[in-house]
């Protein structure tokens, strides 16, 4: 809706349309009433107007301004060069990081905007950040000076009372201010917690989501109290305020893997290695950590930050990630509402575990490597790797047994076994997860020899995954040495319990029922290494001529 700014309290959007073009300069007089279609003019220098926009007058005569006197500091700030389809809510976002906005007039129109601030001292605070940082809406260079009015008047027929957006923009901007007072100051380091991640999320998918907001420089991602967290630096106080109003509490996927913000008390991070747990983009020549791939890279001459292991996957970003890329607005909605008009793409898709016909299928394959060869076996990495993911094929390579490959049946379960067992202790060793070059696992030829190496588990009944957003997405954690059991029947006790897996080679801590629910238990063993031996074994444990044990890791402890 357009609306009217004028000293006329009575004047209204039809009103001044048709008011002679020099009437309407006298009631847009000053350097701020200037349209931008006219010249891109950024806080009094003389710039050229922007290209190819049809939203822009014919008329693109250069402007001059008394550069000398660019206008006097007022709480009223006039931006220019704005996009057609901006919302006060975005406007309102600009103004956010340097105090309290006090009011927001858009006039769509004339491709204006005014924004007023509660004092001088915070609206010249962002004049004098935008002289050197050149403010974007929607992707859109925009011009941000003082406005040559002190204060923002509309009529009583288009106030702010009167325009849901514009009122609805204000309070969330006044709710933000008053719950970043009660957190702690502003600082360059968020801390960004994971709440409910049933997908996995990585570093590059952290990056995808907060670079647009702004330039990131460095990222740490790590696992405290079995939660994945992440410390996100960008250049200024500005930057990072913006990032922490506009994503807290978004999801990254539907209805999950919520983004919970918070400012570090750190205020720079240091970064000594590039690779899938941190990375310094200011530093693209630090080491990977790891020294075969680190000589690898300096014969090959590669450059020093790493794809991703999931970089070939980026189209199973998250539907958060694809609205960036999909909206108009290259970017969330400040307002945090849903992404109305977005199609999800055919990745995003696959990310739910939904696959189009014809859609090509990603690398579900894994290399699975420094295994104990003495104790690897199908049947084992397909219990193990069945805690991630419905497991299709496993095959332990012939002449290198302590290599296997594992297909799982969808990209993101790769991911998930990824984040969970690399470098996890198992028999002894710290085994490596990462993506295989081979699309899928052969199964051998009819009178190949095999010994038993390769298996196929495609139609198993043992899949956890099997039905469309099954609840046991719900409960994936990393492993742990609590474990999970279920389908227990009424005439089994706990020394039944505990005696079976002592006989499987477990140290058995602690045993607890659930209260409410005797089919489930919790049990502590002494290291997360014997609860990853012992899920292996215990997974589907007959326990009763009808019931077989159901094990997975827990996040609890007893």
């Amino acid at each position: 809706m357009k609306r009217p700014f004028s000293e006329n309290p009575h004047a209204t959007p039809s009103s001044l349309a048709n008011l002679p073009d020099e009437e309407m300069h006298q009631i847009q007089r000053g350097s701020d009433e200037l349209l931008a279609q006219t010249g891109a003019v950024s806080n009094g220098s003389v710039m050229s107007p922007a290209p190819n926009h049809a939203d822009n007058n014919n008329d693109a005569k250069k402007v001059k301004l008394d550069t000398k006197n660019p206008g006097a500091p007022s709480r009223v700030i006039h931006i220019r060069n704005i996009p057609n389809e901006v919302t006060e809510a975005e406007i309102v976002h600009l103004g956010i990081p340097f105090g309290k906005v006090t009011n927001v007039l858009v006039l769509k129109g004339k491709n204006q905007a005014f924004l007023e601030m509660s004092d001088e001292v915070s609206a010249t605070t962002m004049v004098n950040y935008f002289t050197n940082c050149t403010a974007q809406l929607r992707g859109r260079a925009v011009y941000v000076q003082f406005s040559n009015h002190k204060e923002l008047k509309t009529d009583q027929t288009h106030s702010n009372a009167q325009n849901p957006s514009a009122q609805a923009a204000l309070q969330a901007a006044q709710a933000l201010v008053n719950q970043t007072d009660t957190q702690g100051g502003p600082n360059t380091v968020l801390r960004v917690i994971v709440e409910h991640m049933i997908y996995p999320v990585t570093l590059d998918v952290l990056y995808q989501i907060f670079s647009r907001v702004g330039k990131v420089l460095k990222i740490v991602t790590f696992t405290k109290n079995n939660t994945f967290q992440a410390l996100i630096q960008y250049p200024d106080v500005v930057t990072a305020q913006a990032a922490k109003m506009t994503l807290d509490g978004q999801n990254i996927y539907n209805a999950c893997c919520t983004l919970r913000i918070e400012y570090s008390k750190l205020s720079n991070l240091n970064v000594k290695y590039n690779n899938d747990k941190s990375r310094d983009y200011t530093n693209p020549n630090l080491p990977t950590g790891d020294p075969a791939l680190d000589s690898a890279l300096a014969i090959g001459g590669a450059p020093g930050v790493l794809a991703s292991p999931f970089a070939a996957m980026h189209g199973l970003s998250s539907p958060l990630t694809a609205a960036y890329g999909a909206s108009p607005a290259g970017g969330m909605p400040f307002t945090g509402m849903p992404l109305a008009g977005v199609t999800p793409t055919a990745a995003a898709l696959g990310a739910a575990g939904i696959r189009l016909p014809g859609q090509p299928s990603p690398n579900c394959v894994l290399l699975v490597s420094n295994l104990n060869e003495e104790m690897v076996t199908p049947d084992a990495l397909f219990t193990l790797f069945g805690v991630y993911g419905d497991v299709q094929r496993v095959k332990i390579l012939f002449n290198k047994k302590d290599n296997a490959l594992v297909q799982m049946s969808e990209p993101h379960q790769t991911q998930l076994a990824i984040s969970h067992l690399d470098k996890m202790k198992t028999w002894g060793k710290q085994i490596r997860v990462t993506l295989s070059k081979h699309q899928t696992v052969q199964l051998p030829k009819e009178g190949q020899p095999d010994a038993g190496l390769t298996k196929d588990y495609s139609n198993s009944p043992l899949h956890r995954f099997k039905k469309p957003g099954s609840k046991n997405y719900q409960n994936i954690y990393p492993p742990s040495a609590t474990l999970h059991l279920s389908n227990i029947p009424p005439t089994v006790d706990e020394e039944q319990i505990k005696d079976a897996f002592a006989h499987a080679g477990a140290n058995v801590k602690a045993f607890k029922f659930f209260p409410k629910d005797r089919k489930m238990a919790l049990i502590q063993l002494g290291s997360v290494e014997e609860a990853i031996a012992a899920l292996i074994k215990m997974h589907n444990f007959q326990l009763s001529d009808s019931s077989h044990l159901r094990v997975s890791f827990s996040k609890s402890t007893i």
